[in-house]
């Protein structure tokens, strides 16, 4: 008989390796080795899955414009660059509770609306479980079918016999192939699974919505190499202590990345967001020293957000630096260059930021913001309430330019703010605003002088 072969992976990234180990090479994770059985030979359905192609010059090869496929929800059409593209693969993450299947299912039921004939694949939750969703969010019609099952191979088959215009599979990590021994949602069935979904997707042009478990530390499970073979991966952001939620293209071969899409959950599900400037400012203070608010721009879409900070005197050796939605070593070395240039002893303070209502924003964009939180806050001395800042600060002092500031200057005059500081760098190719008082600053000593 012919010896079956074996490999330890790695159920965090999936890493192999060919004996057990303690710790992960890859990921650092401990004791998530397992062992699983490796397939060497080649089955009739992966022979079947070839693409039987032959080489052909760029330049005759044809493109269809405009086959996306408008899903009936802005926010996620945003998100993926328009629409759903024939034969993509898009993966799409989130913590348990978050609202993947009840996005899902709703924008399976607005393409079923238009005509079109979907299947939505469930291998955590039964039909009478799925109805009862549908009922709560408002989800009926007769070309929005419903399939439980974990065998590839049937789902597969199923597939192949209803010929849908769109697959969502929730989830990947449940469904299984009998081509390997291993459980379901090892690494090896995921891997084995995805590819096989994605090919199949390739080669019949079915777009394929796989929705994938996170992990405690917030990555997508299952190896590495699922975001790499899917076209778009899209994030969920958020929880359950805020109303809103945040969907994320962190990968995007058919549009922009970094572009996101807010939604509020209600009890009928997932409501769009569209003002999401005036949704995180709702709720702002005012005349309250250590606040501001900064024009950001996530994807191509601005956004206002408000940037808090509380500096407050301590008796403890070592002062804490806590922040929340922004990059905590950014904020340890603005602190350091505020300290060094402008004199600002926050050395011996407790200094803590948060991005109201949790957003979080990674552009360099928003040092600015950061600074000026932070210096209102330890002077005691509110900052306007219609004055915006923005601008990326340098090691020794100096504020420098940003991207597309035009876009985030229109969105903040349209919600009525009238002053904004901006580095003397980008004022120069910046068009004029009504009712917009432009000040140019170029060090953070500038900065001070303007904002008190």
């Amino acid at each position: 008989m012919k010896k079956n072969k074996t490999s330890f992976f790695c159920q965090h990234c999936g890493y192999m390796s060919p004996k057990w180990l303690g710790k992960c090479p890859s990921c650092s994770g401990w004791n998530c080795f397992a062992e699983e059985l490796i397939s060497d030979s080649d089955s009739g359905s992966r022979t079947e899955m070839n693409f039987n192609g032959k080489p052909l010059p760029i330049d005759d090869i044809s493109v269809e414009e405009g086959s996306r496929t408008v899903t009936g929800i802005a926010e996620i059409d945003r998100v993926l660059g328009g629409g759903i593209v024939g034969g993509s693969a898009i993966l799409i993450g989130g913590e348990p509770g978050i609202g993947k299947s009840t996005l899902m299912l709703q924008m399976m039921h607005n393409l079923a609306g238009q005509g079109l004939k979907v299947l939505y694949v469930s291998g955590e939750e039964s039909a009478s479980q799925i109805k009862m969703r549908s009922k709560r969010v408002g989800a009926a019609s007769k070309d929005l079918l419903v399939l439980v099952e974990i065998s590839l191979e049937k789902i597969l088959e199923q597939i192949k016999a209803v010929s849908p215009a769109i697959v969502v599979i929730d989830s990947i990590q449940t469904v299984y192939s009998g081509e390997l021994m291993s459980a379901p949602g090892s690494v090896g069935q995921v891997r084995e699974t995805s590819s096989r979904l994605i090919l199949f997707s390739k080669k019949y042009g079915i777009p394929v919505f796989l929705v994938g478990h996170v992990t405690k530390d917030g990555s997508i499970a299952g190896p590495k190499v699922l975001e790499h073979m899917v076209d778009t991966v899209l994030y969920f952001e958020g929880g359950s202590a805020h109303a809103y939620r945040i969907i994320r293209s962190i990968k995007n071969r058919f549009g922009p990345t970094n572009e996101i899409g807010v939604f509020e959950m209600q009890d009928k599900g997932l409501k769009e967001v569209p003002n999401p400037s005036t949704f995180f400012l709702a709720e702002r203070p005012q005349n309250v020293a250590g606040s501001v608010v900064v024009p950001s721009l996530e994807g191509t879409r601005p956004i206002l957000v408000e940037i808090q900070a509380l500096v407050s005197a301590t008796n403890l050796g070592m002062p804490r630096r806590t922040a929340i939605g922004v990059d905590h070593n950014r904020v340890s070395l603005l602190v350091a260059v505020l300290d060094k240039i402008c004199g600002l002893h926050l050395s011996g303070s407790d200094i803590f930021i948060n991005v109201a209502g949790g957003v979080r924003v990674e552009e360099p964009a928003v040092d600015l913001g950061v600074v000026a939180a932070m210096t209102s806050s330890f002077m005691d001395k509110p900052i306007d309430a219609q004055t915006v800042v923005l601008g990326e600060v340098g090691l020794a002092g100096e504020v420098r330019a940003i991207s597309q500031m035009d876009v985030r200057i229109k969105e903040a005059a349209r919600l009525g703010f009238n002053r904004c500081l901006v580095p003397k760098t980008n004022a120069a190719q910046l068009a004029k605003i009504a009712k917009m008082e432009v000040c140019k600053i170029s060090s953070l000593k500038e900065l001070l002088e303007n904002l008190f």
